[in-house]
């Protein structure tokens, strides 16, 4: 297996699956992973005392992959436990920055504002350029409606002008003035290095963990908006 009892013990979860994964033949079984495990070591060596414990992990990190369809059931023998890694675990053990994806999709794993719902498909296509952009273009969408502000102002004027403490529609009356300009610099300053990756490289394209960075700062900003909105709301 190429897993030791410490790595079993100690491993983070998705570093574990991942050994794993990487020690898989063609029909991976867990019952065969169990019983070699459970096995392993000469005839009379001791088992060690967590042994239970350890099996429970290998049996975690064997969920953690199949949870993120790097292992799927076999046709070929579908009844009898046998598993087979899929084209996203071939992908994976094939290109060492694939894992990568993995952690991104970790990040992206929760809800999101529903005003994501492109960026989110952009990025599950691995076109992370859209995605940061459609992102970001989704907050200034919903500053500019909340806030209801003229077409005519973009990007960082536009959030400049919504949260202005001193006059901004979505500033909070009730925070501190610091914290007031600090949120204004907040919106700003995200739709000023993402929302035009074109011009502004801050955003390395390639990189799949940061693009979903982006979006989840994109979701931040947007749930910041709809506590905004709520505020305009009340009487």
């Amino acid at each position: 297996m190429g897993l030791s009892y410490d790595d079993v013990r100690n491993l983070p979860l998705p570093d574990l699956g991942l050994r794993l994964l990487r020690s898989f033949g063609n029909d991976p079984n867990f019952n065969n992973l169990v019983q070699g495990f459970t096995q392993r070591g000469g005839f009379n060596e001791p088992r060690p005392p967590d042994l239970a414990a350890m099996l429970d992990r290998l049996s975690d990190a064997w969920a953690w992959l199949e949870a993120r369809a790097l292992i799927g059931h076999s046709s070929k023998n579908p009844q009898g436990g046998w598993y087979r890694v899929t084209s996203a675990g071939l992908e994976l053990l094939n290109d060492p920055n694939a894992v990568s994806k993995v952690w991104a999709d970790e990040r992206l794993a929760g809800d999101l504002h529903p005003a994501l719902a492109a960026a989110r498909s952009n990025f599950a296509l691995g076109d992370y350029e859209t995605a940061s952009f459609a992102a970001m273009k989704a907050v200034e969408v919903e500053v500019r409606r909340i806030a209801r502000l003229s077409n005519e102002l973009l990007g960082v004027a536009l959030m400049r002008k919504a949260f202005n403490p001193k006059d901004g529609i979505l500033c909070d009356p009730g925070a501190e003035g610091g914290e007031q300009q600090a949120t204004a610099d907040l919106f700003a300053g995200a739709i000023g290095a993402y929302k035009n990756p074109a011009s502004h490289r801050t955003v390395r394209f390639d990189d799949a963990v940061e693009a979903a960075e982006v979006i989840q700062l994109a979701d931040l900003l947007l749930r910041i908006a709809q506590r905004a909105e709520s505020r305009l709301r009340q009487p």
